[in-house]
């Protein structure tokens, strides 16, 4: 496995690696592994859900 940066096509739902990486808009990332960049959906609605919760208890 060669060393380098992850990315997550949302467009295509591929792990791609930064020589051999879509356009820039459909990528998320960069991740150090090619499992953190399999689970870049994941860990995204993951935050968002711990953001909203932080809205609503501010809203309190």
């Amino acid at each position: 496995m060669s060393e380098g940066r992850w990315f997550y096509n949302v467009s295509t739902g591929a792990v791609e690696e930064v020589e051999r990486r879509g356009q820039a808009k459909e990528l998320m990332g960069p991740y150090a592994t090619r499992e953190e960049a399999a689970h870049a959906l994941e860990k995204a609605r993951e935050r968002t859900e711990a953001w909203d919760e932080e809205d609503r208890r501010a809203e309190e």
